[in-house]
Protein backbone atom coordinates (compact mmCIF):
# COMPACT_ATOMS: atom_id res chain seq x y z
CA UNK A 1 0.00 0.00 0.00
CA UNK A 2 2.84 2.45 0.94
CA UNK A 3 4.79 1.29 -2.38
CA UNK A 4 1.59 2.28 -3.99
CA UNK A 5 1.09 5.74 -2.62
CA UNK A 6 4.86 6.30 -3.18
CA UNK A 7 4.28 5.61 -7.01
CA UNK A 8 1.78 7.53 -7.38
CA UNK A 9 3.26 10.48 -5.54
CA UNK A 10 6.26 10.05 -7.60
CA UNK A 11 3.65 10.04 -10.75
CA UNK A 12 1.96 13.81 -9.83
CA UNK A 13 5.33 14.99 -8.72
CA UNK A 14 7.06 14.04 -12.34
CA UNK A 15 4.32 15.70 -14.61
CA UNK A 16 4.32 18.80 -12.86
CA UNK A 17 8.18 18.98 -12.74
CA UNK A 18 9.46 18.08 -15.59
CA UNK A 19 9.84 19.69 -19.37
CA UNK A 20 6.24 20.15 -20.93
CA UNK A 21 5.33 18.99 -24.71
CA UNK A 22 5.27 22.01 -25.98
CA UNK A 23 8.93 22.70 -25.30
CA UNK A 24 9.82 19.41 -26.24
CA UNK A 25 11.91 19.26 -29.54
CA UNK A 26 10.41 17.14 -32.28
CA UNK A 27 12.73 14.69 -33.63
CA UNK A 28 12.51 11.70 -36.43
CA UNK A 29 11.19 8.30 -36.72
CA UNK A 30 14.58 5.91 -36.72
CA UNK A 31 15.41 4.39 -40.14
CA UNK A 32 14.54 0.45 -40.07
CA UNK A 33 15.60 -2.33 -42.87
CA UNK A 34 15.01 -5.68 -42.97
CA UNK A 35 14.68 -8.15 -40.10
CA UNK A 36 16.98 -8.46 -37.10
CA UNK A 37 18.07 -11.53 -34.48
CA UNK A 38 15.47 -11.79 -31.23
CA UNK A 39 17.58 -10.82 -28.24
CA UNK A 40 18.00 -14.58 -26.07
CA UNK A 41 16.82 -12.76 -23.03
CA UNK A 42 13.45 -12.02 -24.94
CA UNK A 43 13.06 -15.13 -26.67
CA UNK A 44 13.25 -16.50 -22.74
CA UNK A 45 10.69 -13.64 -21.92
CA UNK A 46 8.72 -14.58 -24.96
CA UNK A 47 8.22 -18.00 -23.86
CA UNK A 48 7.34 -17.65 -20.00
CA UNK A 49 4.93 -13.99 -21.89
CA UNK A 50 3.58 -15.08 -24.98
CA UNK A 51 0.68 -12.88 -24.85
CA UNK A 52 3.33 -9.90 -24.97
CA UNK A 53 4.96 -11.18 -27.99
CA UNK A 54 1.95 -11.47 -30.28
CA UNK A 55 1.30 -9.92 -33.59
CA UNK A 56 0.11 -6.12 -33.16
CA UNK A 57 -3.49 -5.44 -34.94
CA UNK A 58 -2.44 -1.71 -36.06
CA UNK A 59 0.91 0.20 -36.40
CA UNK A 60 0.08 3.17 -33.61
CA UNK A 61 2.01 6.19 -33.58
CA UNK A 62 1.39 8.20 -30.18
CA UNK A 63 -0.19 11.41 -30.30
CA UNK A 64 2.47 13.82 -28.35
CA UNK A 65 0.01 15.75 -26.22
CA UNK A 66 0.87 17.76 -22.74
CA UNK A 67 -1.06 15.09 -21.46
CA UNK A 68 0.88 12.39 -22.89
CA UNK A 69 4.20 13.87 -21.94
CA UNK A 70 3.49 14.08 -18.32
CA UNK A 71 2.48 10.52 -18.60
CA UNK A 72 6.01 9.62 -20.17
CA UNK A 73 7.69 11.77 -18.09
CA UNK A 74 6.25 10.35 -14.98
CA UNK A 75 6.95 6.73 -16.23
CA UNK A 76 10.17 7.15 -16.74
CA UNK A 77 11.28 8.96 -13.77
CA UNK A 78 9.13 6.46 -11.18
CA UNK A 79 10.63 3.50 -12.80
CA UNK A 80 14.01 5.28 -12.78
CA UNK A 81 13.70 6.30 -9.29
CA UNK A 82 11.46 2.93 -7.25
CA UNK A 83 14.16 0.49 -9.01
CA UNK A 84 17.39 -0.15 -7.56
CA UNK A 85 19.92 -1.09 -10.33
CA UNK A 86 21.34 -4.74 -10.00
CA UNK A 87 22.60 -6.84 -12.57
CA UNK A 88 21.22 -10.26 -13.44
CA UNK A 89 23.55 -12.18 -11.69
CA UNK A 90 23.48 -10.30 -8.43
CA UNK A 91 19.77 -10.39 -8.22
CA UNK A 92 19.22 -13.93 -9.92
CA UNK A 93 22.81 -15.53 -9.97
CA UNK A 94 22.44 -15.93 -13.87
CA UNK A 95 24.40 -14.10 -16.73
CA UNK A 96 20.55 -12.89 -18.53
CA UNK A 97 16.79 -12.77 -17.36
CA UNK A 98 14.95 -10.31 -18.72
CA UNK A 99 11.29 -10.28 -16.15
CA UNK A 100 9.37 -7.61 -14.76
CA UNK A 101 11.43 -5.97 -11.85
CA UNK A 102 10.69 -5.91 -8.09
CA UNK A 103 12.51 -3.23 -6.24
CA UNK A 104 15.83 -4.32 -8.50
CA UNK A 105 16.45 -4.58 -12.30
CA UNK A 106 19.15 -4.07 -14.61
CA UNK A 107 17.90 -2.90 -17.99
CA UNK A 108 16.00 -4.94 -20.06
CA UNK A 109 14.33 -4.64 -16.34
CA UNK A 110 13.46 -0.99 -16.03
CA UNK A 111 12.27 -0.68 -20.03
CA UNK A 112 9.82 -4.02 -19.26
CA UNK A 113 8.42 -2.09 -16.57
CA UNK A 114 7.84 1.06 -18.60
CA UNK A 115 6.36 -0.87 -21.17
CA UNK A 116 4.00 -2.07 -19.10
CA UNK A 117 3.05 0.86 -16.75
CA UNK A 118 2.64 2.52 -20.42
CA UNK A 119 0.43 0.04 -21.56
CA UNK A 120 -1.83 -0.05 -18.69
CA UNK A 121 -1.76 4.30 -19.16
CA UNK A 122 -3.51 3.54 -22.57
CA UNK A 123 -0.71 3.88 -24.87
CA UNK A 124 -0.30 1.54 -27.91
CA UNK A 125 1.07 -1.20 -27.58
CA UNK A 126 2.92 -0.94 -30.74
CA UNK A 127 4.17 2.07 -30.21
CA UNK A 128 6.41 1.14 -27.18
CA UNK A 129 9.21 -0.44 -28.25
CA UNK A 130 11.89 -2.00 -26.58
CA UNK A 131 15.57 -1.39 -28.19
CA UNK A 132 19.30 -2.42 -28.02
CA UNK A 133 21.85 -0.03 -28.20
CA UNK A 134 25.34 0.26 -28.16
CA UNK A 135 27.11 2.66 -25.13
CA UNK A 136 30.36 5.14 -26.41
CA UNK A 137 32.45 2.76 -24.08
CA UNK A 138 30.96 -0.69 -26.31
CA UNK A 139 28.91 -1.98 -24.06
CA UNK A 140 25.27 -3.16 -24.69
CA UNK A 141 22.22 -1.63 -23.36
CA UNK A 142 18.67 -1.38 -23.61
CA UNK A 143 15.97 1.47 -23.75
CA UNK A 144 12.38 2.11 -24.29
CA UNK A 145 11.38 3.80 -27.95
CA UNK A 146 8.63 5.74 -28.02
CA UNK A 147 7.06 6.36 -31.54
CA UNK A 148 5.36 9.67 -31.44
CA UNK A 149 3.87 11.85 -34.00
CA UNK A 150 7.14 14.15 -33.48
CA UNK A 151 9.58 11.62 -33.62
CA UNK A 152 10.88 8.55 -32.03
CA UNK A 153 11.65 9.51 -28.17
CA UNK A 154 14.07 6.94 -25.68
CA UNK A 155 13.04 6.61 -21.87
CA UNK A 156 16.63 5.35 -20.66
CA UNK A 157 17.32 4.16 -16.51
CA UNK A 158 20.03 6.15 -16.92
CA UNK A 159 18.87 9.44 -17.60
CA UNK A 160 15.43 11.36 -16.25
CA UNK A 161 15.09 13.18 -19.65
CA UNK A 162 12.89 12.07 -22.45
CA UNK A 163 15.35 12.58 -25.49
CA UNK A 164 14.80 12.32 -29.30
CA UNK A 165 16.32 9.31 -30.00
CA UNK A 166 19.03 11.34 -32.22
CA UNK A 167 20.07 13.45 -29.48
CA UNK A 168 21.52 10.26 -27.54
CA UNK A 169 25.24 9.55 -27.89
CA UNK A 170 23.95 5.52 -28.25
CA UNK A 171 24.71 3.99 -31.45
CA UNK A 172 21.32 2.28 -32.27
CA UNK A 173 21.44 -1.32 -33.16
CA UNK A 174 18.02 -3.29 -33.22
CA UNK A 175 14.54 -3.17 -31.93
CA UNK A 176 11.15 -5.00 -31.47
CA UNK A 177 9.01 -4.52 -34.83
CA UNK A 178 5.95 -2.26 -34.79
CA UNK A 179 3.91 -5.08 -36.73
CA UNK A 180 4.85 -7.70 -34.34
CA UNK A 181 6.02 -8.14 -30.76
CA UNK A 182 8.27 -11.27 -31.13
CA UNK A 183 9.85 -10.03 -33.72
CA UNK A 184 12.59 -7.27 -34.29
CA UNK A 185 14.03 -4.95 -36.99
CA UNK A 186 17.32 -3.62 -37.75
CA UNK A 187 17.90 0.32 -36.68
CA UNK A 188 20.13 2.09 -39.60
CA UNK A 189 21.70 4.40 -37.36
CA UNK A 190 23.60 6.46 -39.97
CA UNK A 191 24.79 9.59 -37.21
CA UNK A 192 28.17 10.49 -36.66
CA UNK A 193 28.64 9.04 -32.93
CA UNK A 194 31.87 8.83 -31.67
CA UNK A 195 31.69 5.07 -30.17
CA UNK A 196 33.97 2.64 -28.14
CA UNK A 197 34.39 -0.67 -30.08
CA UNK A 198 32.66 -3.59 -29.73
CA UNK A 199 35.58 -5.70 -29.12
Amino acid sequence: MRRAAVFFGMLILAATALVSASNASAGSGMPVIGTASQPVGHYQFCRRNPAKCAPNATRAIVGLTQATWEVLNAVNVTANTMIEPQTDEEIYGVTELWTYPGAKGDCEDYVLSKQRSLEKAGLPASALLITVVRQKDGSGHAVLTVRTTQGDYVLDNLDDRILPWEATEYTYLKRQSQADAGRWVTIEDSRDVLVGSVR
